[in-house]
């Protein structure tokens, strides 16, 4: 008599199996299109390059829209997942996130630059549903990091600038990563702390001009010390 445990057993090969040819065609796919674009590349093109039936393939994916979603949960929606979830911590301050954020999204560019190249190609090709979620991960993106600088801001740790500009300006000198880095050299920590090391620098306060306590009150303060130095500036 086969028991269910057995019958879960025997279906675990099968499962397994069936990921790695989908992950198989994912990569493939992800090249050819790379090389011809999405729309010049066929089904049959896959097929072709795993060495099977147009058929076959059709038992792993119904169109080249279903792996074009796959690529943008993969590149928008994993970054958005893990940046917001980086924003969310209550273990960091301000600069301490920020650092996190620049951190961790130039090491997935750097890890996995051809992908994030090849969404942005196809952006134009995104079929509505897709493009709205899209459109959505890269909203939710922007949200998260301009929330950090702001929180930056009123706590006087970042200098009182328009958070959205500065956010943006994080997001893009990220997003270049993908077009310069050059996978295979051991250099994605030491970019990835550079790059964060910059980001920071470009908002942080003089040294030593920083608050002695959270809350508006310590902001205060220092607004007026920066009031203070500029009549200083203005009567000298």
């Amino acid at each position: 008599m086969t028991t269910s445990s057995s019958k879960n057993a025997g279906q675990r090969p099968s499962t397994a199996r069936r990921e790695l040819v989908e992950n198989e065609i994912y990569e493939h796919a992800i090249r050819l299109f790379a090389e011809r674009g999405f729309a010049g590349t066929s089904l049959q093109d896959i097929a072709d390059a795993l060495g099977i039936t147009r058929p076959a393939l059709y038992y792993y994916v119904k169109s080249k829209d279903e792996l074009l979603a796959k690529l943008a949960a993969d590149v928008a929606g994993g970054s958005a997942a893990q940046i917001t979830e980086i924003a969310q911590r209550t273990d960091l301050d301000a600069v301490g996130k920020l650092r996190e954020i620049v951190r961790e999204n130039v090491l997935r560019q750097a890890h996995q630059p051809e992908r994030f190249r090849l969404m942005i190609r196809s952006e134009a090709e995104l079929p509505p549903e897709l493009s709205h979620t899209y459109a959505a991960s890269r909203r939710a993106v922007l949200a998260a990091i301009t929330g950090v600088i702001e929180d930056g801001i009123r706590a006087g740790l970042f200098r009182p600038v328009d958070a959205r500009v500065a956010a943006l300006g994080v997001i893009g000198m990220g997003n270049w990563v993908a077009w310069w880095f050059k996978p295979g050299h051991d250099q994605a920590e030491a970019d990835a702390e550079q790059l964060a090391d910059t980001a920071i620098a470009g908002l942080l306060r003089a040294d030593g001009h920083v608050p002695d306590d959270d809350g508006p009150a310590a902001a205060l303060k220092l607004l007026r010390q920066d009031i203070d130095h500029l009549e200083r500036i203005i009567k000298s």
